[in-house]
């Protein structure tokens, strides 16, 4: 006997409608995503696609759902960043993961530091995305009220400089990790403590310089020694030349990166400090580059992994109506590593 044939990969909606016994509409509503649609109709049409083979017109299928399938991640950064910060690579790995789960694409959407210009929101007006993911946002941008205005759903890795009423966010307790880097260096019996913050115009530097100087302040310490980097080794390292110059009596340092505390290790070598025994050093991050500097840093841990899969998931939720309209406002907690550094 000779195999049966294979079914037919011409299968059209009405032949699905047939083979299930429902009509067209409801067929149609099936297979796009089971709006007002029965279990018991829902199963049948299923049953009937996996029988035909069927496999929708991708264009036909958006003209219904009015859905791309797709997710822009909107990071207002230059590519060398992007493409050489671990913060980055876990971010885009997390979403990567969620979105491929759900059978949807990631659009990644770069732009200046803190330029999100004219042709990144012509992109999300014209929605060529069914939503935005918004990472390492700064000031200036004001994404959360450009999105707010265009009604796309959306969703921040982050604190949102202003408008943080307006949009769901995730982010991690940035406060309390300074806090705690500020007490792991008191613990070890500093007492002339620096910081290299990192950029004034985002709110995760903003909020790390704030819980530093809160934890220094309930201990009676002074709190005036303050350089900003930017988030890379050059910049930690330059940073922490300046703080040295000005403050060469500098015994603990908490650095609001380990990228930048890479470079303050560096600054600190350079000009004969031993660490952690002249001066003891804390990072935020611990994605992977704590563990390799010399010596090892003693970090806190940012859970970007978990934000970013959490968000994202928001994100899907939102675009299938399956959330709230009332924005949602997540803070992941933050821990001590403790390494070799302090």
């Amino acid at each position: 006997m000779e195999p049966p044939d294979p079914p037919s990969t011409n299968a059209t909606l009405d032949d699905v409608a047939r083979v299930a016994g429902v009509s067209r509409a409801t067929a149609s509503r099936a297979v796009n995503g089971g709006a007002k649609v029965s279990a018991r109709a829902q199963a049948a049409v299923d049953a009937a696609v996996s029988t035909l083979n069927y496999s929708p017109n991708p264009a036909a299928r958006s003209l219904v759902t009015r859905r791309t399938d797709s997710i822009a991640v909107v990071v207002p950064e230059p590519e060398d960043r992007v493409f050489t910060d671990p913060f980055f690579a876990g971010t885009l790995r997390a979403v990567s993961r969620v979105l491929a789960e759900h059978e949807l694409q990631m659009v990644l959407l770069l732009a200046p530091r803190g330029a999100v210009g004219d042709r990144t929101l012509r992109y999300l007006r014209g929605r060529h995305a069914d939503g935005a993911l918004v990472t390492s946002h700064h000031r200036q941008d004001r994404m959360a009220h450009r999105l707010a205005e265009l009604g796309l759903p959306s969703v921040f890795c982050g604190r949102p400089w202003s408008g943080s009423n307006l949009v769901t966010y995730v982010d991690t307790d940035n406060v309390e990790g300074g806090r705690l880097a500020a007490e792991a260096l008191l613990a070890r019996g500093c007492r002339r403590i620096g910081t290299v913050a990192g950029p004034e115009d985002m709110t995760a530097s903003v909020d790390r310089l704030e819980g530093w100087r809160a934890g220094l302040a309930a201990a009676g310490v002074l709190r005036d020694r303050v350089a900003h980097g930017d988030f890379t080794v050059a910049g930690g390292e330059r940073a922490t030349r300046a703080l040295l110059e000005e403050h060469p009596d500098l015994d603990g340092l908490f650095v609001a990166s380990d990228l930048m505390a890479s470079g303050a290790l560096n600054a600190l070598r350079a000009t004969g400090r031993r660490v952690p025994q002249d001066v003891a050093v804390v990072g935020f991050d611990d994605l992977g580059v704590a563990e390799h500097t010399s010596p090892p840093l003693t970090t806190l841990r940012n859970p970007v992994a978990e934000m970013a899969d959490q968000a994202t998931r928001m994100l899907i939720q939102q675009i299938r109506g399956q959330s709230s309209a009332a924005p949602v406002r997540v803070v992941m907690p933050t821990a001590l590593v403790v390494r070799e550094s302090c």
